[in-house]
């Protein structure tokens, strides 16, 4: 296994990092099970684990702070905050009076002292950046956590956070948390170098676009639109959908190409993610035994220039033909609210 440091913290972290978004009601229910996946991983040279409050309504916490009794200094641990746990208002967001709360929650359930990396989740436009510092940085100073971050922010939001914390000297943002992969490279226009400029750590999620780059789904395979991850999001895999012809094209390409390396293709999709010197790690989420040793089967490979340059050819970067909207990142209330475009009509007479 290979490590790298996150960012500007001086902490070391494997290349690769365990995702646990499928352990629980979610995913895997089977708490024994999921242990023994977290152990496996671990004893293959894992030591970064990221979770959420939100994963089955804090299940995954739970599972993972079991795991790690008698591990727990040997693993760099990291969970997120922002969406709602809970019905009623002032139940989720990035405000102090609920991270105050809810750190204190995400403790209980890992059985820890202390959280390693703590990520706001969501970018919350009815909180102030400066209040969502503030309160991190005093959490920092409390000893609750060592270092925290941001999860799907714009480029834009992390720089001006960055400023924010410049000018009132609070602690900044050390890591982002994008989707990066094969078909989803938007985030190589801006947010990737500024991460870089600014000494970020990167930790990417979804490198097999939501199941897209598993080596399951081909373009004349019938994809089972009721099972799996395409009930969940059928608009993604749906090949009589004409946005997605070209993402089925892509496919095809990268299914020869990795053929043409010896690899599988989620070996090459993982490949590729880290090759990207912005990239920290690569998170993985496995749900079963099976899928943990096959995301590190390839954990070795470091692909060649000319590999590269194919992948280039085939989605230029830049590009995202694997879109997460609406149900996977966070949208700006400019594009998703009218009245956020629209002057009142009294405005637009009197012009």
């Amino acid at each position: 296994m290979r490590y790298r440091t996150l960012g500007g913290t001086g902490i070391e972290v494997s290349v690769h990092c365990l995702g646990t978004m499928m352990f629980g009601a979610v995913g895997n229910p089977d708490h024994a099970d999921s242990a023994r996946i977290i152990h496996a991983a671990l004893d293959q040279g894992i030591n970064f684990v990221d979770t959420a409050d939100m994963y089955s309504a804090g299940e995954s916490e739970e599972i993972v702070g079991k795991a790690l009794q008698g591990r727990r200094e040997d693993v760099v641990l990291a969970t997120k905050v922002h969406f709602p746990m809970g019905k009623g208002p002032n139940r989720g967001g990035n405000s102090r009076r609920w991270i105050t709360h809810e750190v204190e929650q995400s403790l209980r359930r890992l059985g820890t002292d202390w959280i390693d990396l703590y990520q706001v989740h969501r970018p919350d436009p009815a909180t102030e950046i400066e209040e969502t510092l503030s309160v991190l940085t005093d959490l920092v100073s409390q000893g609750k956590i060592r270092a925290f971050g941001c999860s799907t922010f714009p480029a834009e939001e992390i720089v001006e956070a960055y400023h924010v914390a410049e000018r009132r000297g609070f602690g900044k943002f050390r890591t982002e948390q994008p989707p990066y992969s094969l078909v989803t490279r938007g985030i190589e226009r801006s947010l990737l170098p500024t991460a870089q400029r600014l000494n970020m750590g990167v930790l990417t999620w979804s490198p097999l676009a939501s199941g897209f780059l598993s080596g399951k789904v081909r373009k004349d395979r019938p994809v089972d639109l009721a099972a799996g991850r395409a009930a969940l999001t059928p608009h993604r895999f749906d090949p009589s959908i004409p946005a997605n012809a070209s993402k089925f094209e892509a496919l095809e390409q990268f299914t020869a190409l990795a053929e043409s390396i010896g690899r599988t293709l989620p070996e090459l999709a993982l490949a590729f993610v880290t090759s990207h010197p912005a990239v920290t790690s690569v998170i993985i989420g496995p749900r079963t035994m099976e899928h943990l040793d096959s995301s590190l089967q390839g954990a070795d490979l470091t692909l060649e220039d000319d590999v590269l340059d194919r992948i280039d050819e085939i989605v230029a970067p830049g590009t995202d033909l694997h879109h997460y909207q609406p149900d996977g990142l966070w949208s700006s209330p400019a594009l998703t609210d009218p009245a956020e475009r629209r002057r009142p009509a009294a405005d637009r007479s009197a012009a």
